[in-house]
């Protein structure tokens, strides 16, 4: 008998690190696509700044978790308006993107 308690006790004590094991992994998920969104909005950032349109520097992007990313801000040009939403859309992993970007004239 008091061999059968130390068995279960034993047993109980190592299936318990795989508990905790299963509920991390449940929780990972969220900070996953956390990284991913931010992965995605930091690509579209950088190629917007490589294109080195002045106006494409006041661009915001905001991507969320399915990959959908929405543009934002002032621009001068719709040349610049049309290329923030090409860029956007050619970069790996973005699913649409929703152009709110106002066209300014600067007066």
């Amino acid at each position: 008998m008091k061999i059968q308690l130390i068995a279960g006790i034993v047993t109980g004590a190592l299936l318990l690190p795989i508990s905790g094991y299963a509920a991390d992994a449940a929780q990972s998920s969220p900070t996953k696509t956390y990284v991913k969104d931010s992965v995605i909005t930091t690509k579209v950032k950088a190629e917007l700044a490589k294109e080195k349109l002045s106006s494409l520097i006041h661009v915001s992007v905001e991507t969320d978790s399915a990959g959908a990313v929405t543009l934002g801000g002032t621009v001068k040009t719709q040349k610049a308006f049309d290329r923030a939403g090409a860029i956007a859309t050619a970069v790996k992993g973005v699913t649409s993107v929703q152009n709110e970007i106002v066209i300014s004239s600067g007066k």
